[in-house]
């Protein structure tokens, strides 16, 4: 299905965006698409430390939860 990648940002809220990718994708590709994404969207900064971002795969057969 897809994955959940929450950012941190300046302001001390959390920004969720969703990555669709393939299950076997790497968590820093993962990690860069939303950033990037958040970038775009004129949003406050966000962290780019990638240990503070969460990433969750939602869907498919079980749940598959990575935390960074």
């Amino acid at each position: 299905m897809f994955w959940m990648v929450a950012l941190v940002a300046l302001d001390g809220r959390q920004y969720v965006y969703r990555v669709y990718a393939p299950r076997e994708a790497l968590p820093a590709d993962l990690f860069w698409a939303a950033f990037h994404c958040h970038e775009e969207g004129g949003g406050p900064r966000a962290s780019d430390w990638f240990d503070a971002a969460e990433i969750r795969w939602v869907g498919g057969t079980g749940e598959l939860a990575v935390r960074s």
